[in-house]
């Protein structure tokens, strides 16, 4: 069984910590072996605004989230998914999640390949775009990858996780709405976000797992800030989804991962079997039918 903590954050990242690890111990107590959390889920989403003192808040890994993590893993003997605003080096930072198995180790480390700049969502001022590629990590549990947040509308990142042999994919995440947008795009937004997920899950054959934060957040200068929506979700490899969370209360979300599901699904749509791997070399470009640059006579 996996569990999501779709859960609200403050502005104290010790409080974050300990309330998603109540959490977490809650989960564990409902059966879950592999709980996940929400992107950057020790602060408030920072990205709103730039400012290099919030650069302040990263840490390295291993380092204090994944130490205290770790711990609670191994008494509980489940694995976590520890997303992580992690310090690499001066100057280097990532938005990573660590993978922790139940015996306190971490078992691998990804970090966010797909880093987005759009209002509100500046994270390209903070992120340096990762660089260890998509991988699935064996656990106590099984294998999963993870994945995070804008990853989510990339399938070649579902697929490579898929092709690497995860069972599971997860995908913390911090989205919501511009307020000013809600009532006219909030119902496309949210479901076109949904739909592409549930779409990873059926292309790939996988169970596929979503878990948001929630709750209203603004930029400490003020402004409309972000409605986060919740909305945690989890699909089996037909794309049904096997529980959903509401768009605005802390919520764990539960469901059982049934492996020989997966292989009955696998027979049956055989997707990966039908790949045509000698024909898509062009999946590696910008774009495919660009004119040649010519200088006019």
């Amino acid at each position: 069984m996996i569990g999501l903590i779709q859960m609200s954050v403050s502005d104290n990242p010790d409080e974050n910590l300990s309330h998603a690890t109540d959490m977490i111990r809650e989960a564990a107590g409902k059966g879950a072996r592999v709980i996940c959390l929400p992107e950057l889920f020790r602060s408030r989403y920072f990205c709103q605004r730039e400012d290099i003192a919030l650069f302040d808040l990263a840490e390295s890994v291993p380092g204090p989230t994944t130490d205290s993590l770790g711990e609670t893993a191994k008494s509980l003997g489940v694995a976590i998914i520890a997303p992580v605003f992690e310090r690499r080096a001066p100057g280097v930072y990532h938005n990573s999640a660590a993978v922790i198995d139940a015996d306190g180790r971490i078992a691998g480390l990804y970090r966010k390949m797909h880093i987005p700049d759009d209002p509100s969502y500046f994270e390209k001022f903070y992120f340096t775009p990762g660089d260890l590629g998509f991988n699935a990590f064996d656990t106590a549990a099984g294998k999963i990858g993870t994945l995070i947040c804008w990853d989510q509308w990339y399938p070649e990142g579902a697929r490579l996780t898929a092709l690497q042999g995860a069972d599971v994919l997860f995908y913390p995440t911090a989205i919501g709405w511009h307020p000013s947008e809600k009532a006219e795009y909030g119902d496309t937004q949210r479901e076109a976000w949904r739909t592409v997920q549930r779409g990873h899950a059926v292309a790939n054959g996988i169970y596929v797992a979503a878990v948001n934060r929630v709750g209203h957040e603004s930029p400490a200068e003020g402004g409309a800030g972000i409605e986060f929506w919740g909305s945690s979700f989890i699909a089996d490899p037909q794309g049904t989804v096997l529980a959903e969370a509401s768009p605005g209360n802390e919520e764990i979300l539960l469901a059982v991962v049934d492996t020989g599901h997966m292989e009955d699904v696998r027979r049956n749509w055989p997707f990966l079997r039908d790949r045509r791997i000698d024909a898509y070399g062009g999946i590696t470009r910008r774009f495919l039918n660009d004119e040649p640059w010519s200088i006019a006579p």
